[in-house]
């Protein structure tokens, strides 16, 4: 059973004649802009096939405190040496991440506008569950934030295909392997990524840009573009899309 496809049933778009994906791994509570390359492809591929990488946003993200920002971060194992470590195959070190996340969101939210509105979802997402593996984490919060931001891409896992090559190629055979007619990047891939490899099988490199996102109410003084998109819930509510590019 495929945990991804269950929530978001999968569809074969191997005969679209515009069809747009993106390739990215999970991220814990991702800030606005991983929800803004979401919907704005047809289907999403959480890259969690490949290497973890420690101190990034796999398993931790920011929210905005009263002096400033604060890291949220879930403790994670490490078997062994964790460069070889693949991302879908790291877990949680213990459960007790959960009650000390949930009390900070709730101590630094409770006074926004929104926070009732989405409170008791989320605090059931995070107290009750004792999911062990990130990957399966990082997708129980993201699938509940796309339903709030009424984003229906479907979605699915790197594993579900057999793509190999190197860091582009093995993009490029993604596009290939789902049908897709456009590849859709964040732009720290343009360093990396040579367009030529995909331009070579017909397929079109859009990079996404996420630099002029309007300001919305904030609590906590200056304003934060980079903390976890519930900041942006909390804050405006059903009007959250509003303040988004796609």
């Amino acid at each position: 059973m495929n945990e991804v496809t269950d929530l978001y049933p999968y569809t074969n778009f191997l005969f679209m004649n515009n069809k747009k994906i993106a390739i990215l791994q999970s991220s814990y509570i991702p800030w606005k802009g991983h929800f803004d390359l979401m919907a704005s492809v047809d289907e999403f591929i959480l890259y969690d096939d490949v290497q973890y990488t420690v101190l990034d946003w796999r398993n931790r993200n920011k929210i905005k405190i009263p002096n400033g920002l604060q890291w949220l971060t879930i403790p994670v194992k490490h078997k062994g040496n964790p460069l070889q470590q693949k991302i879908n195959e790291v877990e949680v070190l213990n459960n007790n991440w959960r009650i000390k996340h949930w009390k900070s969101i709730q101590q630094n939210y409770c006074k926004s506008p929104f926070f009732n509105l989405y409170k008791d979802e989320l605090k059931e997402i995070y107290l009750g569950s004792s999911e062990k593996f990130l990957s399966k984490i990082n997708f129980m919060f993201i699938s509940w934030i796309c339903t709030k931001l009424s984003i229906k891409t479907v979605f699915s896992w790197s594993s579900d295909y057999n793509c190999t090559g190197n860091r582009v190629e093995r993009l490029v055979n993604f596009c290939k392997a789902t049908g897709a007619t456009h590849y859709i990047s964040g732009p720290a891939a343009k360093s990396y990524l040579d367009v030529s490899l995909f331009e070579n099988e017909g397929i079109t490199v859009e990079f996404l840009k996420v630099d002029n996102y309007p300001e919305y109410p904030q609590l906590h003084g200056n304003f934060e573009h980079k903390v976890t998109v519930l900041d942006l819930l909390f804050n405006t509510g059903t009007r959250a899309r509003e303040f988004m590019i796609t």
